[in-house]
C-alpha cells in the first residue's frame, strides 16, 4: 500500500480498524493514529508500531484521514484540522448521523468526503460498513474506503440519503441481537435453566440462524416456516410475540433511531 492513512481519534473502533488494515496488508509505517490522551497513543504505538501524531501532524502527512471520534466531538475537530487539510486529502467520516455537506462546508473547497456507518463488530472482523459519497468523491475514492473497510467485515455502498436508515438497521442492529439474547436468556432462566446454559444455547442458535440467513439464500419468512410446524411449540411462541405487538415494535424502534440519526445532523446531540 503506497497511500499514508491517518485514523484520528483511535478508540475501540479505530483500533479495530487499524488491526485489520494491518492484517490486511498495510504497512504500520503508511499508518499514522491520533487519542486524546497521551498514554493512549503510546498504547497504540508500542502495540502496532504505528506513529502517534497530533491531528495537526496526521492532517499535514497522510493522504486519507479517517475520523472516528463522536459526532458531538466531530465540530471540534475539524476546526483543528481545517487549516492544515489540503483539498487533494480524502476525509473519511465514520460519525453517526453527520452528513458530507458538513465536513464539506468546514474544510478547503472540493476535499473529497466519504461518509461510513461501520458497527461494533468490526472488532471481530463481521462489522458492515455502509459507505456513501460526498459531492467531491469520486470512485476511486469509494474503492478505497471499500478497500480500508473491508479488513475488518463487509462493505455495501448506499445514496446518502439511505445512510440514516442504515445507522438504524446497522449501525445500532447489534444492540437489538443482545437486548434480545439478554431477555431470552431470562426467560430461560425462568423456565429452570441455569444461566449459562441458557446463554449458550440462545447464542449458538443465534449464530446458526445468521449463518443460514446469510448463506441458503432463503427468505427469512422460509425458514421461520421451516422450523415451525403444525399446532407446535413455535407457532405458540410466534402467537405471543406477535400478541404483544413485537413486529410493531420493532418497527417503531427502528424509526426512533433513524430520527435520532436525523437530529444528530443538525447538532442537536
Amino acid at each position: 500500500m503506497t497511500q499514508k492513512v491517518a485514523v484520528l481519534g483511535t478508540g475501540k473502533i479505530g483500533e479495530a480498524l487499524l488491526s485489520g488494515m494491518i492484517r490486511g496488508g498495510w504497512a504500520p509505517s503508511d499508518l499514522l493514529v491520533t487519542a486524546r490522551r497521551q498514554e493512549r497513543a503510546a498504547q497504540l504505538h508500542d502495540r502496532y508500531g504505528v506513529e502517534a501524531v497530533s491531528n495537526a501532524e496526521a492532517a499535514k502527512s497522510a493522504d486519507t484521514l479517517i475520523l472516528t471520534v463522536k459526532p458531538q466531538d466531530m465540530g471540534t475537530l475539524l476546526r483543528e484540522l481545517a487549516p492544515h487539510v489540503p483539498a487533494d486529502r480524502l476525509v473519511v467520516s465514520g460519525a453517526a448521523g453527520i452528513p458530507t455537506s458538513y465536513f464539506e462546508e468546514r474544510l478547503a473547497a472540493g476535499t473529497p468526503v466519504v461518509r461510513v456507518m461501520t458497527n461494533t463488530p468490526a472488532l471481530v472482523d463481521e462489522a458492515m460498513s455502509v459507505i456513501s459519497a460526498g459531492t467531491h468523491a469520486t470512485a476511486a475514492h469509494l474503492t478505497l474506503a471499500e478497500e480500508i473497510f473491508s479488513t475488518v467485515g463487509k462493505t455495501l455502498r448506499v445514496p446518502e440519503s439511505q445512510q440514516d436508515a442504515a445507522t438504524a438497521l446497522s449501525g445500532s442492529g447489534p444492540a437489538y441481537f443482545y437486548f434480545l439474547v439478554e431477555a431470552m436468556t431470562d426467560a430461560g432462566i425462568l423456565l429452570g435453566l441455569p444461566r449459562d446454559k441458557a446463554h449458550d444455547l440462545i447464542v449458538q442458535a443465534a449464530i446458526g440462524a445468521a449463518v443460514m440467513l446469510r448463506d441458503s439464500g432463503e427468505h427469512p419468512v422460509k425458514l421461520r416456516e421451516n422450523v415451525t410446524s403444525p399446532a407446535g411449540t413455535t407457532i405458540n411462541a410466534i402467537r405471543e410475540l406477535e400478541n404483544h405487538g413485537v413486529r410493531a415494535a420493532l418497527i417503531a424502534a427502528l424509526e426512533a433511531a433513524r430520527d435520532r440519526s436525523r437530529e444528530l445532523a443538525t447538532g442537536n446531540g
